[in-house]
């Protein structure tokens, strides 16, 4: 019986060597990637676990996913991660890979070479509408009595509801729906030296959720009535603009006036000295009847006209 005893120990110590020789042979030896979680905000997805220590050597991760439709539909295949399969990081940026308002299953391993770890699964599954919605960062400016509001951008599937108001009891709060990408917003003419405030949360319509309102921002707008000395100053100049167009406009009819109807000068010798003169006309045909005239300067000057 002890002879039996002795003889199967070296038996079932090689049968055993044996076997895990096979097993360890591109099985499981590393240690699996240990809390393994997922961190979602504002729509973006991240997968994160602890390092698989080995000394000297770069450990690689491998990630892989199962949504709904593989899982019900395709009998239950995993799909590699379009960003990291595999990574030598300890976090994985998983949003393009989850593509609907479903559960998505998750499974990371360590690789090392030919040696591979377990997988390390979520503990629950997860879906993109328990993502963490954050209020958008927000900067508020005033120019040209506009109020002017840059918004934090966070990806096309976002849009943004905008409050504003003028800062005084009882005033209506206006609301401006505003998308993704749409910005610098400027907001409607507001009146001079009032105070404005403005607020903004983020909406995702895909999973039907919103933020909480961002911090309260209250902006003075500027402009308001013109200093006496610059109205004064205005007024000046406006009288000096008036009175040099005035001044080109009469400039203007005097040399039109002279072009189109010169003055006319008489000569020397046909200017009367006298206050009146006497001519007299006499006909050919009756020499002894003769007429004595007075002719005017003008009337003179008719007739030197028609002779020459």
């Amino acid at each position: 019986m002890v002879l039996q005893g002795v003889w199967t120990s070296p038996v079932m110590w090689f049968f055993y060597s044996l076997i895990s020789g096979f097993l360890t042979d591109g099985v499981a030896v590393l240690p699996a990637p240990q809390n393994f979680s997922v961190r979602s905000t504002n729509m973006k997805h991240l997968l994160m676990w602890s390092p698989v220590s080995q000394p000297g050597e770069t450990v690689l991760y491998s990630v892989e996913y199962q949504g709904e439709y593989e899982s019900l539909y395709m009998s239950h295949i995993w799909i590699p991660s379009s960003q990291c399969s595999p990574t030598k990081d300890l976090e994985c940026d998983v949003t393009e890979d989850v593509t609907a308002t479903v559960p998505y299953n998750f499974r990371v391993r360590a690789m090392l070479a030919s040696q591979t770890s377990a997988w390390s699964t979520l503990e629950h599954p997860f879906n993109r509408n328990s993502t963490v919605l954050t209020p958008p960062r927000m900067e508020v400016t005033e120019h040209g009595l506009h109020l002017v509001i840059e918004l934090e951008d966070l990806g096309p599937q976002f849009e943004f509801l905008v409050a504003y108001w003028r800062s005084e009891p009882g005033a209506t709060e206006h609301v401006k729906v505003v998308r993704s990408g749409d910005f610098p917003v400027y907001l409607e003419t507001m009146e001079p030296g009032a105070m404005y405030c403005v607020k903004a949360q983020a909406l995702v319509k895909a999973i039907g959720r919103r933020s909480a309102f961002s911090k309260t921002e209250c902006v003075e707008m500027q402009g308001g009535p013109l200093p006496l000395a610059l109205a004064l100053f205005a007024f000046v100049g406006f009288m000096l603009v008036l009175t040099v167009a005035l001044l080109s406009i009469w400039k203007m009819g005097q040399l039109l006036r002279y072009s189109c109807c010169p003055t006319v000068v008489l000569p020397d010798t046909l200017k009367i000295t006298s206050p009146s003169q006497k001519l007299i006309s006499c006909r050919k045909e009756e020499v002894d009847t003769c007429a004595v005239t007075v002719l005017s300067s003008e009337h003179l000057l008719g007739v030197w006209i028609s002779q020459t």
